[in-house]
């Protein structure tokens, strides 16, 4: 255990992200009531629409105080997953507790559950899953103590193409994001309101989503170095990265000098399949994604790149 603990600083250390120390919030007279919510465990809810109802596990560390506003972090699961299918093996749990932040798993719609990312535009009736997630963060709010400056999506797959969709269109309540083998698709136009940070995961490997872009099943995806550069682009990044220290089979590049500060830190697993890096796979059915580096945990990483954010909200 204390090997693993040195591994994981000297990893976050040598890849340039600042360790954060556990979070202590200020204390405020103005956050609801708490909620006689579980602890430390996945608590299912739900949102009604006019349509079909919608729903999301909650999970609440032990550590949660009802008067200090915590951040609230989004973990989004891939096509067909579902939400517990991600908590199973993602360890965001374990992030959520050391680190004392609200975790939610929010449940894609449809028999098949998905997420509208451009994927899937020419069925009918699509959702607004964009719409969605804004509820989800204002109905959390009114029940849990929510820093509404420290919001952050990430996900697996078509779950990191959902929160490529939210940076593009709901950059005022998202502060930053992540995506692991995510499919970036074209939905519409990207228009963020604000430069947004992005953190990226990719293995050279990958089947389902591959790292050099092209045709997969029915879909065509962008090259993952691209796509990178590109969203830097976006984000008026020095386009050129700097190169970080390859630890195993994980290296990666930093684009930084952004607007707003907002890097991009793009990771490459090689051999790496359509996986989570550090997932724990404790079933057959995680391993069919191909190769999963232990070399680095996303959602540790993932973390610690988001809380050196703060979402800068207009008052007036």
């Amino acid at each position: 255990m204390i090997t693993q603990l040195i591994k994981l600083v000297l990893l976050l250390v040598i890849f340039g992200v600042t360790i954060q120390a556990p979070i202590q919030a200020q204390e405020t007279t103005t956050c609801p009531p708490m909620p006689d919510f579980a602890r430390s465990e996945l608590v299912m809810q739900t949102i009604e629409y006019p349509e079909m109802p919608r729903f999301y596990y909650l999970y609440i560390p032990a550590r949660y105080d009802a008067q200090a506003p915590v951040p609230l972090v989004f973990a989004i699961h891939g096509f067909a997953q579902g939400a517990l299918g991600l908590a199973g093996y993602s360890g965001w749990e374990a992030v959520a507790e050391e680190y004392g932040f609200i975790l939610v798993y929010p449940q894609g719609s449809g028999v098949v559950p998905r997420w509208e990312t451009g994927l899937f535009a020419n069925i009918e009736g699509e959702i607004d899953d964009v719409g969605f997630f804004s509820d989800m963060i204002d109905t959390i709010s009114q029940s849990l103590c929510i820093d509404s400056t420290r919001v952050y999506a990430n996900g697996l797959s078509n779950g990191g193409g959902m929160s490529y969709r939210l940076a593009c269109e709901l950059s005022d309540k998202i502060t930053a994001v992540g995506g692991v083998a995510g499919a970036y698709t074209e939905f519409g136009g990207c228009e963020p309101e604000r430069p947004v940070p992005f953190m990226i995961f990719h293995g050279t490997e990958d089947t389902i989503v591959p790292y050099v872009g092209g045709d997969s099943a029915m879909f065509t995806f962008p090259s993952i170095d691209s796509f990178a550069l590109a969203w830097a682009e976006r984000n008026g990044c020095d386009l050129t990265p700097e190169t970080l220290p390859q630890i195993e089979d994980v290296s990666g590049i930093r684009y930084t000098n952004c607007e707003g500060n907002a890097d991009v830190v793009f990771y490459s697993i090689a051999g790496g399949g359509h996986t989570w890096p550090g997932a724990n796979l404790t079933r057959l059915s995680d391993r069919f994604g191909g190769y999963v580096t232990q070399a680095i945990s996303a959602s540790q990483t993932m973390w610690a790149f988001f809380s050196q954010y703060t979402l800068e909200i207009d008052t007036n």
